[in-house]
């Protein structure tokens, strides 16, 4: 265990008591008669789907910088949270969303689809840049139509839910989305691990990972379905919630030996850290209406893509 796995799970142990407590109204476990009522119904789960879902970003972002080998990489360019999101806005477009289980389900579909059309575009062996651009191209579809659904909702109804979800957030989640998320989290971290040691030679270029036994088609295999279980889960449930898979393995990397195998783990912590913390924030502030997670979380990391960019300016990256 490096020294970042061990700072981000103590860091994380300290952040989940605390976000069982904190919100609009602090919590009193001990005088409170209704506290143990509200805390297992409605603020565990809650906790433990940020966590979820900041670790399967977390994760994904650091398995994809590794794979193409570039700090400003985010899942988001695979497309597969957008081909997730349009899963969901389909579902609602169309009504079929009204049963809970429906929504997440068809955002796992959007997922799956956007899979599918990143292994055929990419093919076994079509490089990195095929791979980038074909992410690219499906990510730029599903925006296009998601945008066309929201144009041409059936009803000013649908469209503000449509716009609301897309937002992101972890408002009135329960059991059911963490039964849900959390396995399929786990296992695409677990296709991601399995691709950690073959990331780490392809640090050293193609043709010496080829050269040490390295099968980039199953490499490609792994991390599509690694990213796609993780990203897909955290959408189906919380909407798109941006750049933690950007920010999170930059403020992992000064505390492990940057190869993308040390990075995997400590970064799903790190995520989880993350967007629980930012999900306890928006609960205490005091505002009207909860501030939506995604847009908090897009605040953050706009500025800090920017840093991220003045620095590759200036040769720091």
């Amino acid at each position: 265990m490096n020294r970042a796995t061990l700072i981000f799970s103590a860091l994380l142990l300290v952040l989940l008591p605390l976000s069982l407590l904190a919100g609009r109204v602090w919590l009193d476990p001990f005088s409170d008669p209704r506290a143990a009522l509200i805390l297992m119904e409605l603020r565990l789960p809650r906790a433990l789907l940020a966590a979820a879902v900041g670790a399967g970003l977390g994760a994904a972002g650091a398995a994809m910088q590794g794979y193409l080998r570039n700090p400003l990489a985010d899942p988001g360019l695979f497309g597969i949270a957008p081909m997730a999101a349009l899963g969901a806005v389909t579902g609602m477009w169309f009504g079929i969303a009204v049963n809970p289980w429906l929504l997440p389900l068809m955002a796992l579909a959007g997922a799956a689809l956007g899979m599918t059309l990143l292994a055929l575009i990419a093919g076994r062996t079509g490089g990195i840049a095929l791979f980038t651009l074909a992410g690219l191209m499906i990510a730029s579809l599903a925006g296009a139509l998601t945008a066309l659904a929201i144009t041409m909702a059936p009803s000013a109804f649908a469209m503000s839910e449509i716009v609301i979800w897309l937002n992101g957030a972890l408002t009135d989640r329960s059991w059911r989305e963490v039964y849900l998320a959390a396995p399929l989290v786990a296992a695409g971290i677990g296709l991601l691990l399995v691709a950690a040691k073959p990331l780490d030679a392809l640090t050293l270029g193609d043709a010496a990972a080829r050269s040490l036994g390295v099968r980039t088609d199953v490499l490609l295999f792994l991390l599509v379905s690694g990213v796609g279980l993780t990203v897909g889960a955290g959408v189906a449930v919380a909407g798109i919630i941006g750049f933690v898979g950007l920010i999170v393995p930059h403020l992992v990397r000064p505390f492990t030996d940057r190869l993308p195998s040390s990075l995997i783990v400590p970064s799903a912590l790190a995520g989880g850290c993350l967007v629980l913390a930012a999900d306890s924030v928006v609960r205490i502030l005091p505002l009207m209406i909860e501030l939506r997670l995604g847009i908090a979380l897009s605040l953050l990391g706009a500025p800090f893509f920017l840093w991220l960019l003045l620095r590759m300016r200036r040769g720091r990256l």
